[in-house]
């Protein structure tokens, strides 16, 4: 057992997260795959259905910085809805700092649904700057949706999240992603072993409750093994980031 030393230095996380260049890690058939989750000190991934009442400023930095980072994001239908989301990248000057690190303006958004059903009624749907990638397993009705949306539909027993970040890989040039659940989604990524690396906030909280935990479902044959990266301090909250062994 050892003791981590303590550096009271500041750190530019934007600078820290990019300069780690974790898209050239990327295989010929894949993305390199981020996951990215907020947890209370009893377990608790969401307060009241949503993540935000658990993290803090350095949770936003790390989410930001990540997002600023990645070539797309992936979250579930439900996540979307129950986080409302909107453009991925907000400040005009990221997007600029983001092209002038040779990436697209923003983060492709993708997502998948096996039974064609979309939260069109999300901000989302509606920037038409977005770029968003559906995988459906049926039909998709996109109503007014002002988004660039590509749908890609596959039969029910093909569509897996390898599939899907597949052709995320070879259509679209897609060599980091990032997940930001939820739990399901987290869970299927890895019993698929897609998951390379797990970006973990402990929040100085005890929540109780039954709320979620950052992964929802049954259990892996052996569970996955985490190798610390680095451990990160800012008001007592922690800022851990693994490599996912499986």
């Amino acid at each position: 057992m050892r003791r981590l030393s303590h550096d009271a230095g500041e750190i530019d996380v934007d600078t820290l997260i990019f300069e780690l260049s974790l898209g050239a890690r990327a295989p010929a058939d894949r993305p390199y795959t981020l996951v990215n989750f907020v947890s209370s000190a009893d377990g608790r991934a969401t307060l009241e259905g949503v993540s935000g009442g658990l993290g803090d400023d350095g949770d936003r930095q790390i989410f930001r910085a990540l997002r600023r980072a990645v070539d797309a994001v992936l979250a579930g239908t439900g996540t979307l809805a129950g986080e409302n989301y909107g453009r991925l990248i907000k400040d005009p000057a990221a997007r600029r700092a983001r092209e002038q690190r040779g990436l697209a303006p923003e983060p492709i958004a993708t997502t998948v649904t096996r039974s064609g059903r979309l939260p069109t009624q999300i901000p989302l749907f509606a920037e038409p700057e977005a770029r968003i990638v559906a995988f459906s397993g049926g039909p998709v009705a996109l109503g007014d949706a002002r988004a660039r949306v590509d749908v890609v539909t596959m039969a029910p027993e093909q569509l897996t999240f390898a599939a899907a970040l597949r052709t995320l890989r070879e259509r679209h040039g897609v060599r980091l992603l990032l997940c930001e659940g939820g739990p399901s989604v987290f869970a299927a990524l890895l019993r698929e072993r897609l998951v390379d690396e797990m970006f973990l906030t402990l929040a100085p909280k005890l929540a109780l409750g039954d709320g979620l935990r950052v992964t929802e479902g049954p259990p892996l044959p052996a569970p996955a093994s985490l190798r610390l990266q680095w451990a990160l301090e800012r008001d007592s909250s922690l800022f851990l980031r693994y490599q996912v062994v499986i």
